[in-house]
């Protein structure tokens, strides 16, 4: 049996706090000891509100943020061996939240699909028509390929991300909140395009989302994460059906329905008032909990 596609082994990363000054007077713990394993193939959700970690892990996957301690495995190999970082992009490619803003707009939809053709030594006399073929797996015309970005959709332009993504066939997609921008009535339609690019392509896949009811349609395996840690892990039906972490609970009966079954299957908890904690907040409570230990 094949190892993990992704391990994450007690992932730490904290950001310093300073005040006007420029002065630090603390740290945010942004990851706190973070692990989890996605097998090949496997779509794994990490769920959460914004400021929970989420885009942070993600960043240090791509290699974007050094963690300050812990492991990253892609495929068995460590990405902190950057001896060789083109193999690393060919592994794993990430799908940003908003694809108006991570598309160039001063390049054609072909330029921007040829990027990474072009640093992993794509051979130059193939690449219109494997800008074609990319286009035509996520359901463009090869047309497009003359377009730009303004010219397009928001769902259009989330397929071409997807594309350009997808152009060096990795094993591994990170997928940061790939619908978050988009309208109702597309996100469906792109969760079904990645779910059937999964299945042709035999892609593993890590959804970060705090949208659960996406997630429980599309990921086999759910950890949820607050305040940087994971507090629940297991099966999508397991983690949706029968929530054992009240913050689990909390996320789960936030989520809007339109039935009275949906409703049903909404855990009834009372509903706590406020948000997250600031980072100084945080820093109080430990402190305090500090001194009275």
């Amino acid at each position: 049996m094949s190892g993990p596609m992704l391990e994450l082994k007690n992932l730490c990363k904290a950001f310093p706090i300073r005040n006007a000054f420029g002065r630090k007077t603390g740290a945010l713990q942004a990851v706190d000891n973070v692990s989890m394993a996605i097998a090949p193939g496997d779509v794994y959700g990490l769920a959460g509100e914004s400021g929970s970690g989420k885009s942070t892990i993600a960043r240090m996957i791509m290699g974007l943020e050094t963690p300050d301690s812990g492991e990253i495995l892609i495929d068995g190999r460590s990405i902190h061996d950057r001896s060789d970082g083109v193999a690393h992009g060919r592994r794993v490619q990430m799908v940003f939240q908003n694809p108006g803003s991570s598309l160039n707009p001063r390049r054609t939809v072909g330029q921007s699909i040829t990027v990474p053709l072009d640093a992993h030594g794509f051979p130059r006399g193939a690449r219109r028509t494997r800008v074609a073929t990319l286009l035509d797996m996520v359901q463009l015309p090869a047309a497009f390929a003359e377009r730009y970005p303004h010219e397009l959709s928001g769902g259009q332009k989330q397929r071409v991300a997807i594309a350009r993504a997808l152009a060096v066939e990795p094993k591994l997609l990170v997928l940061d909140e790939p619908t978050s921008a988009l309208d109702v009535s597309v996100q469906a339609k792109v969760m079904d395009l990645l779910a059937d690019l999964g299945r042709q392509m035999g892609l593993t896949y890590l959804f970060i989302s705090h949208d659960l009811s996406l997630m429980r349609n599309f990921a086999r395996e759910v950890s949820v994460l607050y305040r940087g840690a994971i507090v629940e892990s297991g099966t999508s039906d397991t983690v949706f059906g029968n929530p054992s972490h009240d913050y689990t609970r909390l996320l789960i009966a936030s989520v809007p329905v339109i039935s009275a079954e949906e409703a049903a299957l909404r855990p009834v908890i009372p509903l706590i008032d406020g948000e997250l904690p600031t980072p100084e907040q945080l820093i109080a409570l430990r402190q305090a909990a500090d001194r009275q230990a």
